[in-house]
């Protein structure tokens, strides 16, 4: 049964080094976070600049200038134009995402990483030198043009190149490059925010062509993966890279397995009617639950809105900036926890741990701001208030660094047979995409409406998402992606959906895999 019992799964172990050649080509690879991560924190720290919105959105500056203590704390930022702003890019990285699942099938998953990198750059030109709303909307579409090809790419890259017993470790350099790119957002915030001539929003904006530039040129030098050159019928490379990036040259079993999964992917016309067939349920239920649930955690309200959100709460300008700062360095240095661990305590106890921790800081700020602000949104709170707030908020950041963050990208990119990979990723970055947009749009108004309650109706889907992890997801920790199969077959659940075929039957070395 799920939670309780250990699964003994049958899987290969195929040796091989860990190389400093795929130790370095992931870490290149996994600059591609650095641009989500970016756009992440950025937006969150300009709309709180004053001269920003006075220049593009000034019914909320009004809002913000009125001092006569009758204003609804929960209200002032709520506009329907400023959400369009942030959330634009995510309905742009959606529909990109499928596209950029056909690029990534057909010419590979550097392909991918070399075109989200230029549109990316793009975008972040046009937005630094907006005049006018359309100019800033229409440079983040851009700019969620690439951000929806580097999230389709990087995963699936980072997962094929690193051995089973790395994995879980290398997937997550794209979790902590997101990471960096929402502290280094924070930090140009805070500095940008002082200059005196009121160009700093600009600066913010255009920098993002920093970690534009780091993909986009690391993405030139990146090898194909064996997968993808096999995919491509180019069977002596991928032999040869197998062997450059185990560090050994008998590869012949793992690379042998590679062309079975390979042959049996071609033989697939149709991915994505294909993925409906009830032999892929366990991965087609998991490549939407999972990013759906990644969303509702709430950890975009902190990620996109930490400045405006601690400024509601009592924080003055520069208080804000620097505690979304706070905040930024909590998540960052989280995400190490879970590299450090991942391989080793499993995919399950991070993402129920991680969920326990963040029902509780959600449920607590709740309290505290309902007590201090009430229904009605009129009060302030006292700094030793603010102060605990921040405190459980950065609990809460950092149990979603070293769970759901990196987790919500690794399990679903590893979980995939090749013949389906393409298809099921883009599903993934896509739904994750959907749910980004829907709650970038929606959060301030919910705020406004919702007011407190807000935190409750997030801390409720992190209590059903603990559930369906702890009955619905079995650990995958060490298994070749290749033989994933074997898993959901013992699954108490799943078992019924995988066909004896799927199964790859001769194994000379057992892996335990505990369920716990």
């Amino acid at each position: 049964m799920a939670g309780g019992m250990a699964i003994q799964a049958d899987t290969k172990d195929y040796g091989g080094k860990i190389t400093m050649f795929v130790l370095m080509t992931c870490l290149v690879a996994a600059t591609g976070g650095l641009i989500f991560g970016y756009d992440l924190g950025i937006s969150g720290g300009v709309t709180s600049m004053d001269v920003f919105l006075q220049k593009f959105f000034p019914s909320v500056y009004k809002k913000m200038q009125d001092d006569t203590g009758r204003t609804n704390q929960y209200c002032k930022f709520d506009s329907q134009l400023l959400t369009s702003f942030t959330s634009s890019l995510y309905i742009a990285a959606l529909v990109a995402s499928f596209a950029a699942s056909v690029t990534t099938r057909i010419f590979g998953r550097k392909v991918s990483m070399l075109a989200g990198g230029i549109i990316f750059l793009i975008g972040s030109a046009l937005n630094g030198a907006a005049t006018n709303v359309t100019m800033l909307i229409l440079g983040r579409i851009l700019l969620g043009i690439g951000v929806g090809y580097a999230n389709q790419s990087v995963p699936v890259y980072l997962s094929e190149m690193a051995p089973a017993k790395l994995r879980g470790a290398l997937n997550m350099g794209f979790q902590l490059a997101i990471t960096i790119g929402i502290l280094a957002a924070n930090l140009v915030n805070y500095g940008t925010a002082k200059i005196k001539d009121g160009y700093g929003w600009r600066v913010s904006l255009a920098l993002a062509a920093v970690p534009a530039i780091i993909m986009t040129v690391g993405a030139i030098f990146l090898p194909d993966t064996p997968n993808s050159l096999l995919e491509r019928g180019h069977q002596e490379k991928a032999k040869s890279m197998l062997q450059k990036i185990r560090g050994n040259q008998e590869v012949e079993e793992e690379f042998q397995d590679l062309i079975e999964a390979s042959e049996a992917a071609k033989k697939i016309e149709h991915p994505w009617r294909n993925i409906l067939q009830p032999r892929y349920r366990p991965q087609l239920i998991m490549s939407i639950m999972i990013p759906f649930f990644q969303q509702f955690t709430g950890i975009n309200v902190i990620m996109f809105y930490a400045p405006v959100l601690f400024k509601t709460i009592g924080f003055g300008d520069d208080a804000a900036l620097m505690s979304a700062v706070i905040t930024g360095l909590v998540n960052m240095f989280a995400t190490f926890v879970s590299i450090g661990t991942v391989d080793r305590v499993g995919r399950r106890m991070l993402f129920l741990e991680g969920g326990i921790q963040m029902l509780i800081c959600q449920i607590l700020v709740g309290v505290i701001l309902g007590m201090k602000f009430g229904v009605e949104g009129v009060g302030s709170m006292s700094k030793s208030s603010s102060y605990l707030v921040l405190v459980l908020i950065c609990a809460y950041v950092a149990a979603f660094a070293w769970s759901w963050g990196p987790l919500g990208w690794l399990v679903p990119s590893e979980i995939f047979p090749l013949e389906i990979r393409s298809a099921g990723q883009a599903i993934n970055v896509s739904v994750n995409m959907y749910f980004t947009f829907i709650i970038a749009q929606a959060f301030l108004t919910l705020l406004c409406h919702m007011k407190f309650g807000l935190f409750f109706f997030f801390g409720g889907f992190v209590l059903i998402m603990t559930l369906f992890i702890f009955f619905f997801l079995p650990e995958t920790k060490n298994v070749p992606i290749e033989e994933m199969n074997n898993i959901w077959k013992k699954h108490w659940f799943w078992g019924k959906y995988i066909p004896d075929d799927a199964i790859v039957g001769v194994h000379h070395t057992s892996t335990k895999v505990s369920d716990n």
